[in-house]
Formats: C-alpha cells, sequence, structure tokens
C-alpha cells in the first residue's frame, strides 16, 4: 500500500489550492505570471476589470500563500508572480493525484 502525504505536506497544498479557488484569482495568478514583472495595482485592476479593492483582496489571499510577492516601490507597492510557485505548484497537482512527488516540492516556499 502506498504511503498517505504527510500532514503537513497536505495542509501546505490544501491551502494552495484553497487560494486558488476563485477564478478571479486564478486569473491574476495567471496573469502575472504572464506578465513576469512587479507590476502596481491598478494595472492589475484593469487587466482583470475588478473593483481596486475586490483586487486587494485577492492578491492578500495570494500573498498569503505566496504565490505572488509584494515588493516595495516608493509609496506604492508592486504585485509579481513567486517564480517558485510556477515550478512547484504543478507538481502539488501531480502528488494529490497520485504522482511521484519530485525532490524540488519541498523548496516551495
Amino acid at each position: 500500500m502506498a504511503e498517505l502525504l504527510d500532514r503537513a505536506t497536505a495542509e501546505q497544498y490544501a491551502s494552495w489550492f484553497r487560494a486558488l479557488a476563485d477564478p478571479s484569482r486564478v486569473q491574476i495568478v495567471e496573469y502575472l505570471a504572464r506578465q513576469d514583472r512587479p507590476m502596481p495595482v491598478g494595472e492589475i485592476v484593469t487587466a482583470v476589470g475588478l473593483a481596486q479593492s475586490t483586487v486587494s483582496q485577492h492578491l492578500k489571499i495570494l500573498t498569503e500563500v505566496r504565490f505572488v510577492l509584494v515588493e516595495p516601490a516608493g509609496n506604492a507597492r508592486h504585485y509579481r508572480i513567486n517564480a517558485r510557485c510556477i515550478a512547484c505548484f504543478p507538481s502539488a497537482a501531480d502528488v494529490v493525484m497520485g504522482k511521484p512527488a519530485p525532490d524540488a516540492t519541498a523548496d516551495c516556499a
């Protein structure tokens, strides 16, 4: 019988899946990944067509799981995709679906 995923890893993966459980957050992550540069919230708002407060709330959730990183830019904050997520999240999805875990999964914080 195959070994069960350890609890800490399962909790981390669950937090990632919860963070992406909203279509707007999926769009934000996808947009930031394609842009591959730090962006002000106003530019993200324009791209996704949601209110600034809504985008800010989504960004807060995405930064909590570190899918998105925040960089100070003067008085503003710029957001960018966490490149480590691009490598780790597909691995997490694969592991949950029964594929072997790659070694790189441990370095996805």
